[in-house]
């Protein structure tokens, strides 16, 4: 391996082992994987770029711009043109993640969640910092420099995850990533003193670069055990080493600290302990159906489902005012329920039944009039509460909601806003599912069943998402939990003119007898409401085998839903064939509560699947592929072609000892020995003759007897033409070029190989002659130019010069 692929491979290595520093800011963690290919994918750019005919300048730029492409592919590959081509549109998309991930910034404490946002926020960080470590370490060859950006990396994430017991593992292995890059350009250095004074050069170079190990791992270790001597001194480095830190972001438990009901939402329901949240006792007929909820998000700005405009006011013993949409002569029963929340519950929000009219809780709390919510005040979490809710039994039947008007314009405006960047493929599949389905309770019926009917998996592997891209993969793979089961409806709703948002809270909970239950963080859920006037938000259940299907959705006169024959791409093709049930004694009204067990999409569903080679994005990245095997086989054809015209059969006469051969195929069989060296690491010196240049070579790659002297005949041969003044019969040359390449080979190791093949180093060449040629056309334009200019001058002067 060469010492700038050696530096290129520490360039990386290093930065790599710093961002481990930021292991402890997101949670989970799973945003590592997607940095450490960033980084590789930068030094191997680098590494390209390098090695082409290009000034030293334009390799950071164009790698940098290599890089932001990756970022857009892994952030915003939804929003590009097939998939693959950047435009406004992906960078709309680009700028609306990077200003969520500032939102996130205000909203989160460490550990935050790692919402997408923040990943790109982090992930772009790294890549950043592995350009600019690449370029300075290898491409300017200042690795010391190089420490500049892997501090300020390892500074922000030590100094954001605060005081851990991790925190001497991340210092130690941010400095040994450093001092191995050190070591590498160290050796690189005087490696190359070795060389210009033979002899000592080695030894010296040895014993010069042993010692600057030694020292590097001593500093590293006094660093590490002088702090733990001496005490903590403030600077909190290894103030928790071995888990004695006394504060920390983390919290005494280590638990997610976030203000997202969607990430918590997620985290419990992942979590192996089915901890008890709340106790409540209710006075409701139908404490099975009686969900209690916490949040309402009625937002979906491109990202996300997140909070809308909230107008909060602090809670007081008065009653609410009456919940949006509910008509006045409705009479719906008063309902009373105690809760009672335990230590493990720390929220900023009170679960509660909707719609809450009365709430009594001790602390600082207020209450949005809009969405219902009471949200804690200046810190103020449920954990360990005890509070009375006063809410409405609003009970309603099919007829009624298919009769309902339509809503009001403050109510349209508000909740049937949908992203720009939202896939096509939802409002298509939505009527698809809905054809014939005029009515907006029918339709929200139609999609509730779909959902329910066997079609889709119900998984907790799947990352919690709620944006446009997320929505997308989930009707692609038809895997995930409530939170796209939800966000996924409501957004099917808005675009069919369904005023719809997405709640999360809890559902029911496990019946302790005598009116009492409990509810434990697997209950944790998510779900769609509906607006019709007259009712209010009413709520509907996509989610298979969770929670239950409100009364008012098992009419067993509701038309069956369409299933999507043919969709926009591959996305959903999944929902080609109409599935029933693999219990042939699920009718359509159990399979719409949700009864049927785990069904399953039988065969037949699978058969629109055989298509999805001919979709756009995939031919797309068919030919894209193409385009870039075509680029990157280019210099293998352009090199092989050069060699067989130069080393050419018809040129020599297999069995032929004494041939003619001309000074320029002698000089073309020396130019292909000069690039074959040149291709497997050996640049040419046109400073040397010829034998001298054969000797250079049989040094360097130490060729054997039969290479060596098939070189030396070449070089003689080109001293001849060069030198001699007549020139008899030679040695056919292509055979010995041949032998003294292979040669060259043989102690070449398989990566110089490879790289000889893809990326010859020899069409420098090519990039040489377009310059001269391009010199030489800017000098004889001139020229012309001149010859013009001095025409018209003389015609122009000519007169004055008469008179």
């Amino acid at each position: 391996m060469t010492t700038r692929a050696k530096l290129t491979v520490f360039a990386a290595l290093a930065t790599t082992l710093v961002t481990f520093s930021l292991i402890p800011v997101l949670h989970p963690s799973g945003w590592v994987a997607h940095a450490i290919l960033l980084i590789a994918a930068a030094g191997a750019i680098g590494a390209g770029l390098r090695r082409l005919p290009m000034p030293r300048i334009l390799v950071l730029p164009l790698q940098l711009l290599a890089v932001v492409y990756l970022v857009m592919l892994g952030f915003v590959q939804s929003s590009m043109t097939a998939g693959l081509l950047p435009g406004p549109r992906a960078l709309d998309a680009l700028g609306s993640v990077l200003a969520q991930g500032g939102t996130n910034i205000q909203e989160y404490a460490i550990p935050a969640p790692a919402t997408a946002g923040l990943r790109l926020i982090v992930v772009g960080s790294v890549a950043l910092v592995a350009v600019l470590v690449d370029a300075v370490a290898v491409t300017y060859r200042r690795a010391a420099a190089a420490g500049l950006p892997l501090l300020a990396l390892y500074s922000v994430g030590t100094g954001l995850s605060g005081d851990t017991g991790a925190a001497w593992l991340w210092f130690l292995l941010a400095g040994a990533g450093y001092l191995a890059l050190l070591h590498t350009e160290g050796q690189d250095r005087i490696s190359r003193w070795g060389r210009v004074f033979h002899g000592t050069g080695r030894d010296g170079a040895s014993t010069v670069t042993h010692g600057g190990r030694q020292a590097g791992v001593i500093a590293l270790a006094v660093a590490l055990l002088v702090p733990l001597l001496v005490g903590p001194v403030g600077l909190g480095l290894v103030n928790g080493f071995g888990g004695h830190g006394t504060g920390g972001s983390g919290g005494a438990g280590g638990g997610l600290k976030a203000l997202s009901p969607v990430v918590t939402l997620a985290a419990s329901l992942k979590s192996n302990d089915n901890t008890v949240l709340f106790n409540y006792a209710t006075d409701g007929p139908d404490a099975d159906e009686m969900y209690l909820r916490v949040a309402a998000l009625d937002d979906f700005d491109g990202v996300e489902w997140k909070f809308g405009d909230q107008s909060l006011t602090p809670l007081s013993s008065s009653p609410f005012p009456p919940p949006d949409g509910l008509s006045q002569n409705a009479t719906p029963a008063t309902v009373h329920t105690s809760v009672r929340v335990t230590d493990s519950l720390s929220s900023d929000w009170l679960p509660m039944p909707y719609p809450a009219t009365a709430v009594k809780a001790p602390g600082r709390w207020r209450f949005d009039p809009v969405t219902r919510m009471v949200t804690g005040e200046n810190g103020q979490k449920s954990n360990g509460l005890a509070y009375e809710v006063t809410s409405l039994d609003v009970r309603t039947t099919a007829d009624q909601l298919r009769a309902a008007p339509a809503a009001s314009k403050e109510i349209i405006d508000r909740y049937l806003r949908l992203p720009d960047n939202l896939p096509p493929e939802v409002k298509a599949t939505a009527l698809t599912v809905t054809a014939g389905l005029n009515n907006p309770y029918d339709r929200a019926l139609a999609l509730q069943t779909w959902f329910t009917s066997g079609r889709f998996t119900y998984s907790t592997k799947i990352d919690a998402g709620t944006g446009p891209d997320a929505i997308k993969k989930f009707l692609e793979t038809r895997e995930g939990f409530c939170v796209h089961f939800a966000a996924t409806m409501a957004a099917m709703a808005r675009s069919l003119g369904i005023p719809a948002r997405v709640a999360v809270g809890f559902t029911p909970g496990q019946d302790l007898g005598g009116h009492n239950r409990q509810v434990r963080s697997l209950d944790y859920h998510a779900w769609p409401e509906l607006f019709f006037p007259g009712t209010g938000w009413t709520r509907f259940e996509p989610t298979p085998s969770r929670g239950s299907a409100p009364v008012y959705t098992r009419d067993k006169n509701a038309p069956e839903p369409t299933s999507p024959t043919q969709q926009p791409t591959t996305a959903a093709t999944d929902t080609a064939t109409p599935t029933a049930s693999a219990n042939s004694s699920c009718d359509a009204k159990l399979r719409r509560i949700g009864e049927c067990g785990d069904d399953r999409p039988t065969a037949a569903a699978g058969a629109g699947r055989q298509d999805w080679w001919t979709s756009p994005p995939v031919l797309a990245s068919a030919g894209v592929t193409a385009l870039l095997l075509a680029l990157l086989g280019t210099p293998m054809v352009w090199r092989s072609r050069i060699r067989r015209r130069r080393l050419g059969t018809g040129r020599y006469r297999a069995g032929a000892e004494r041939v003619e051969l001309t000074d320029a195929q002698v000089l073309a069989a020396w130019q292909e020995l000069v690039d074959s060296a040149w291709d497997l690491g050996i640049p040419p010196d046109d400073a040397r003759t010829p034998r001298r240049t054969v000797q250079r070579l049989t040094e360097t790659a130490e060729l054997g007897a039969e290479a060596a002297a098939a070189a030396g005949r070449v070089a003689l041969a080109t001293e001849r033409v060069l030198y001699a003044r007549e020139l008899g019969p030679l040695t056919a040359l292509g055979p010995d070029v041949r032998t003294a390449r292979e040669g060259l080979r043989a102690r070449t190791g398989r990566l110089g190989r490879l790289r000889a093949v893809l990326l010859p180093a020899s069409m420098a060449r090519v990039w040489w002659r377009a310059a001269d040629r391009v010199m030489a056309f800017r000098q004889a334009t001139r020229e012309r130019v001149g010859r013009v200019v001095g025409t018209v001058r003389s015609a122009v002067t000519r007169p004055f010069r008469r008179g």
